[in-house]
């Protein structure tokens, strides 16, 4: 039977890979595209923690990036809280964040993993 842990992986290796290809017309596909790419094989390979180190990252400094920009917009940009997809700001970082959280969650599930204190108790 295949763990809930491996089909959670690969639904979210699923959701970057397709989230890859859409960055094809952005203009900043440079950026967005090697942390789509490495996050889906970091998702699909658990034994790729150079990646899923890189992506973390990578997706770390791209939510800052999309952060500064939206403060630096002010009130042309949706706003830090905003969820409001229309928006570019707010689809670059939730894609940023998503790929952090999920970083996050396949570097705790490592069974090589020793437990700090944070993710410990996750």
């Amino acid at each position: 039977m295949v763990s809930l842990l491996r089909i959670c992986h690969l639904l979210m290796a699923s959701l970057f890979a397709l989230s890859a290809s859409f960055q094809f017309n952005d203009p900043d596909w440079y950026l967005w595209i090697p942390l789509y790419s490495t996050a889906c094989v970091a998702n699909l390979v658990n034994g790729a923690k150079g990646m899923g180190k890189f992506a973390l990252w990578l997706g770390l400094l791209l939510f800052i990036k999309v952060a500064v920009e939206d403060l630096i917009n002010g009130a042309a940009a949706a706003g830090f809280w905003s969820l409001d997809m229309r928006e570019r700001v707010v689809r670059e970082k939730f894609g940023s964040g998503l790929v952090v959280t999920s970083m996050f969650l396949v570097s705790s599930s490592d069974p090589n993993h020793h437990p700090t204190r944070l993710t410990k108790y996750v």
